[in-house]
């Protein structure tokens, strides 16, 4: 019980947060999504974004210098451009396909993450831990039984947007890895999206009422606070862990489907939700263990 109220207990806590910041921040790119094109959304959330990560970086008593300075380039450099590429990805996923058919493909991120995780981070899973990715996987097909209605380009959209956005994550556990440095896990990618998208932003820009402008200044908040929490959970939980609990985004919406919508869910999606969480707390638990195991030699040694 001990383990996790420490390292994983805490990690699992942040991916909670951060799905309920995405879930509120993806229903707010459908919202957009229908009006203005992606370099306008991106471009002017990426400037509030930024402005958010220095502010934090002050905040913290740090020059804007050291709040983003960071020694792992080369994986910041990875995380930046599969960052742009899942950011465009799923923006045209949310415009072509329904809520469900898109999260179909955001619960196939932690059967990638798991294959990944070995070559990339060598932290290949446990058996158990290939046990509840299973679970979560099934989970994930109860929510939407209905299935894909036929191969669409949202569908194509929707696929490179889950790779690009596991190859992101796994590319923040490196950089968490070997250094802590959240604001600048935060401000290169979404700098890198600003500058690309900006190159773009005078072919598409459409005038905004206030109105929508709040919109975006309530996405890029919840973005910010989304990736600062998942930058610090990478760090406190392993890839094949994390995504899985990220899952629970689903339970969010159902939520907001429920309160704002007056959506009553099916009980094949009860049940789907049911076998997400009961994955998500298998993982932590085998993490939990695993890590006291770990520890328990050298504590016992120590003790002699």
């Amino acid at each position: 019980m001990r383990a996790l109220t420490t390292g994983a207990g805490a990690g699992a806590a942040l991916v909670v947060l951060y799905t309920g910041m995405m879930a509120a921040a993806d229903g707010i790119t459908k919202f957009i999504a229908g009006g203005y094109e992606a370099p306008q959304l991106f471009v002017l959330s990426s400037a509030l974004v930024l402005a958010f990560t220095l502010g934090a970086a002050r905040a913290q008593g740090k020059s804007a210098v050291e709040g983003i300075r960071l020694r792992s380039v080369r994986p910041m450099a990875v995380r930046a451009v599969l960052t742009v590429v899942a950011s465009v990805a799923f923006f045209m996923a949310f415009r072509l396909l329904p809520f469900a058919d898109v999260f179909l493909f955001i619960g196939l991120i932690p059967m990638i993450a798991a294959a990944l995780s070995g070559p990339v981070l060598n932290e290949a899973p446990r058996p158990m831990a290939w046990a509840a990715l299973a679970l979560g996987a099934g989970g994930v097909l109860f929510l939407m039984p209905g299935g894909l209605s036929g191969a669409q380009a949202g569908h194509g959209w929707a696929l490179l947007a889950a790779l690009s956005g596991t190859g992101s994550m796994l590319a923040a556990r490196v950089i968490a890895r070997a250094e802590r440095v959240p604001l600048a896990q935060v401000f290169w990618p979404n700098a890198a999206l600003m500058g690309v998208m900006a190159l773009a932003l005078p072919l598409v820009w459409k005038p905004m009422p206030l109105a929508d402008l709040g919109w975006v200044a309530a996405y890029a908040a919840a973005l910010f606070a989304a990736r600062y929490v998942v930058a610090e959970a990478l760090r406190l939980l392993p890839a094949y862990v994390a995504t899985p609990l990220m899952n629970l985004q689903f339970v969010w919406m159902v939520g907001i489907g429920l309160v704002a919508f007056g959506e009553v869910p099916a009980a094949g999606t009860w049940m789907g939700v049911t076998l997400v969480i009961g994955s998500g707390i298998w993982l932590v638990a085998d993490e939990s263990l695993a890590g006291a195991r770990a520890t328990r030699p050298a504590a016992a040694l120590a003790a002699e």
